[in-house]
């Protein structure tokens, strides 16, 4: 997050090593939500890194790490902070400081970053990150999309973008950040709340019923995280430290 470089790592050891440079490699000084298509193609939110400089918002790199995009989003103030690939190898790039969604594809002319969904006028803007975590709902028919600020989820509608809050009943979702689903388990890491919930999603991702609340470690932020082979992943982005210092860390259980 600080520098922009990218690491890689394999399931057999513990130690990453760095893969993309960062520090103004190909515009890029900064790094967020990171997401993987079929292809092997990489996709890198930019966070802040466009925001008053110009740079690019995203990237796009191919499995060996060759340059394929460096885009700017439409618009202004653009924060994109996750993203997850839609139903039609698309890729979903979700924006913290409004209620919007960018597409991100290949087309006859290149790669293109569009406006894909405006919910400005459904979502309010709050202070603080708005959309943050996004995923695909068991039937692909949708986007479940977290709102940290408020502690909502929302449905977007694959087919027309139209956002619809998702029913959660009574559950604290408040800073929710990253979220990972495994079947119709949905895991929400809740960064500064240290806690991680579990939720029952319907298929179609309208109604999210809570199974349980666990405490995560007081000594981490974990932001984000993702499956790999059957296992949850959470990142440890170290959001409590005013200087971040190592050792940096992917962990596998979240309350250590």
């Amino acid at each position: 997050m600080t520098g922009g470089e990218i690491h890689r790592g394999t399931v057999d050891r513990a130690q990453t090593r760095e893969w993309l440079a960062g520090d103004g490699t190909d515009g890029r000084y900064t790094a967020r939500g990171i997401t993987v298509d079929r292809a092997g193609n990489v996709y890198i939110a930019g966070g802040p890194n466009g925001i008053g400089t110009g740079r690019p918002d995203l990237w796009v790199y191919d499995r060996k790490g060759t340059l394929l995009a460096a885009l700017r989003a439409p618009g202004t103030d653009v924060f994109l902070n996750d993203v997850a690939i839609g139903p039609d190898g698309a890729a979903y790039f979700t924006n913290s400081n409004d209620a919007q969604i960018f597409r991100v594809a290949q087309t006859r002319n290149g790669w293109k970053a569009t406006l894909w969904a405006d919910a400005t006028g459904t979502i309010e803007r709050k202070e603080g990150f708005n959309l943050g975590g996004i995923v695909l709902t068991p039937d692909r028919r949708a986007f479940v999309v977290a709102q940290g600020n408020t502690g909502t989820l929302w449905r977007f509608s694959a087919r027309t973008g139209t956002a619809t809050r998702v029913r959660t009943g009574t559950a604290d979702l408040i800073n929710a950040d990253g979220l990972v689903l495994r079947g119709d388990r949905l895991t929400v890491v809740r960064n500064f709340s240290r806690q991680i919930a579990e939720l029952k999603l319907s298929d179609d991702g309208r109604v999210a019923n809570l199974i349980r609340q666990t405490a995560s470690s007081p000594d981490r932020v974990l932001t984000t995280a993702k499956v790999l082979r059957g296992r949850v992943l959470y990142v440890d982005s170290k959001f409590d430290e005013p200087v971040a210092s190592g050792p940096y860390q992917v962990i596998t259980d979240p309350t250590r």
